[in-house]
C-alpha cells in the first residue's frame, strides 16, 4: 500500500492559534447573529445555531490538543458545517435542481479536506487554494453588505461564515508534513492499534462471517520438556536475578517470536484486524497473598519485541512486586469497584454503552489501559496451583486474541535412543487464539519458532537482530 503523507499542525505556529482564534469568533458571531432574532425553530436551533458552534469548538480543540497527532479528526467539524449549509440550501432555494448542485458541492468540498487532511492527497497545497477561495466567495457574496455600513447584528450576520472559512484557511497555511518514515495515526485506526488495510479479502470478511472472539476460538495443548529451561534458570538466578522462573523464560519466548511473526499480535475489533506493531501487552491475574480467600487484581506489562528475558524479568516483576502484599488499590481494581456502585439496570446500560464505543473505537485510553479485557494476550500459570493447563474460552468483550495457559510441572519416563529410560520433567500448556487475526500456518509456524527458544532458552538473552514490521 502506498504510504500517505502525515499532516500536523503545532501549537508552536502562530497560524494555528490564528485559526483558533477566527473559529471561535465564527462561533461567537453566529450566537450573537440568532440571540437578537429571538425565538427560532427546532430546526434552525439545531442546525444553524448548535450544530455550527459545536463544531468551532472541535475543531479549535482538535488543533489546539491533538493537532500534531491527530489533525484529519479536523475531518468532522467540517462535514458537520456541509451537513448545516445542507439544510440552509433546503429552506433558502425552492429549485430542486440548485439544492441538489449545493449538497453535491457541500459533499465534494468535505470529502477532498477529509482525504487531504488524512494525507490521501499528496499536493495540499491545493487546500490553501479551495479554502482561500470559499473565504472570498464568503466576502464576495455579502459584499453590498459590507459597503453598506450596517447594524451590529447585520455585521455578525456577515462575518460568522467569513471567520469560519478564514479559521480553515489559516490552519491549512499552519499545515505541516512529517518527513520521517514513521507510521501516524488516520482515519480508521484506534488508539490501541493500527488497522490492517492490505489483508486478502477473505481475511476481510471472515470477521463478518464469525462475529464473536469465542466463536472464532481455535484451542490446542502442546508440552515442552523443562531439562533445558530449568538450568537456564539456574543460571539466571546465580546471576542475581531471585525470582526468576519459568513464567519468566515462557513470556520472553513468546515477546521474540513477535518480533518474527507480528500477527501475532494483531486483534479483531468492530469487524476489522488491527495491529499492536512494537506495543505487547501481557495480562496476567495475581494473587496478592497465596491464599483461599485472598482475591485477584489484574496487571498489565508492556513489552517490546526486542525484550530479552532480563527485560521481561524486570518489567514483569515491577507490575507483581507492587501489588503482591497490597490491598486491591490498583487501576482496575478502582475502576471495577466504582462500577459496582452504579444499580444494575443502569450499570447493563453502561456495559453496553462501553461495548458500543469499543466498536467503533472511540473508548478513552485510560479504559483501553486498565481494561484486563484489552491486550495482546493473557497469560496464566497453574504451576503455583499444582493443576494441568486450563482450556480457557476467550472473551467477547474487548479485543484478546490469546490465551496462554501453562500447567505445573510432571514427571514422565522417556525412551532414549540407546533403549535407556531416563525420568524427565514436562508442562503442558495450552493456547486459545482467534482465528481471524492470521490463518492456521502463520500461527503454527509462530508456535514452532517459539519452541526452539523454549529449548535454548539462552538465546533471550541477545536482542532480535530484526524486528519484523507487520503489513500495511
Amino acid at each position: 500500500m502506498e504510504r500517505r503523507n502525515n499532516y500536523y499542525v503545532s501549537r508552536k505556529n502562530a497560524l494555528t492559534w490564528i485559526s483558533a482564534a477566527l473559529m471561535l469568533a465564527s462561533a461567537m458571531a453566529r450566537i450573537a447573529v440568532y440571540w437578537g432574532r429571538g425565538p427560532v425553530s427546532a430546526a434552525v436551533m439545531w442546525f444553524q445555531i448548535l450544530l455550527p458552534v459545536a463544531a468551532s469548538i472541535l475543531f479549535v480543540l482538535n488543533i489546539l490538543l491533538d493537532g500534531e497527532r491527530h489533525f484529519y479528526r479536523t475531518a468532522v467539524p467540517i462535514w458537520i458545517f456541509a451537513l448545516c449549509f445542507a439544510q440552509l440550501a433546503t429552506v433558502l432555494f425552492v429549485s430542486k435542481r440548485i439544492i441538489f448542485l449545493l449538497w453535491v458541492l457541500y459533499l465534494t468540498l468535505s470529502i477532498f479536506y477529509t482525504r487531504v487532511a488524512d494525507g490521501r492527497t499528496k499536493h495540499f497545497w491545493l487546500f490553501w487554494f479551495v479554502s482561500g477561495a470559499l473565504t472570498a466567495f464568503f466576502v464576495y457574496e455579502k459584499r453590498h453588505l459590507i459597503l453598506s455600513h450596517e447594524s451590529f447584528y447585520e455585521w455578525m450576520l456577515i462575518l460568522h461564515n467569513i471567520l469560519m472559512a478564514a479559521g480553515i484557511f489559516a490552519a491549512s497555511l499552519a499545515m505541516q508534513v512529517r518527513l520521517d518514515s514513521a507510521y501516524y495515526p488516520a482515519w480508521g485506526d484506534r488508539s490501541d492499534g493500527r488497522r490492517i488495510r492490505t489483508l486478502p479479502p477473505i481475511s476481510m470478511i471472515i470477521s463478518y462471517i464469525m462475529p464473536s472472539r469465542n466463536g472464532a476460538n481455535n484451542e490446542i495443548t502442546d508440552t515442552i520438556d523443562l531439562t533445558p529451561i530449568e538450568r537456564y534458570v539456574r543460571i539466571k538466578r546465580a546471576e542475581g536475578l531471585a525470582g526468576f522462573g519459568i513464567t519468566h523464560v515462557f513470556l520472553a519466548a513468546y515477546v521474540r517470536t513477535v518480533a518474527q511473526f507480528p500477527a501475532v499480535n494483531r486483534f479483531c475489533s468492530g469487524q476489522h484486524i488491527f495491529t499492536r506493531d512494537r506495543n505487547i501487552e501481557f495480562i496476567m491475574a495475581v494473587k496478592t497473598k497465596m491464599t483461599i480467600d485472598d482475591p485477584d487484581t489484574m496487571i498489565k506489562v508492556h513489552f517490546d519485541p526486542a525484550d530479552t528475558a532480563k527485560d521481561v524479568y524486570d518489567k514483569l516483576n515491577v507490575q507483581v512486586e507492587a501489588v503482591k502484599g497490597t490491598p486491591l488499590d490498583s487501576s482496575f481494581d478502582n475502576t471495577a469497584k466504582a462500577l459496582t456502585y452504579i444499580p444494575g439496570v443502569i450499570l447493563k446500560f453502561a456495559i453496553w454503552l462501553l461495548k458500543l464505543m469499543d466498536y467503533f473505537g472511540i473508548m478513552h485510553p485510560f479504559l483501553l489501559d486498565v481494561s484486563p479485557f484489552h491486550g495482546s494476550v493473557i497469560f496464566t500459570s497453574m504451576g503455583s496451583l499444582g493443576i494441568p493447563p486450563v482450556v480457557h474460552h476467550l472473551y467477547d468483550f474487548g479485543n484478546l486474541p490469546v490465551f496462554l495457559a501453562l500447567g505445573c510441572k510432571r514427571r514422565e519416563n522417556v525412551l532414549q535412543s540407546d533403549g535407556t529410560v531416563v525420568e524427565k520433567k514436562f508442562a503442558d500448556f495450552t493456547v486459545n487464539c482467534d482465528e481471524r487475526i492470521c490463518d492456521g500456518f502463520y500461527f503454527a509456524s509462530a508456535l514452532k519458532y517459539m519452541r526452539k527458544f523454549l529449548i535454548h532458552p539462552e538465546r533471550l538473552d541477545t536482542p532480535p537482530e530484526e524486528v519484523v514490521r507487520d503489513i500495511d
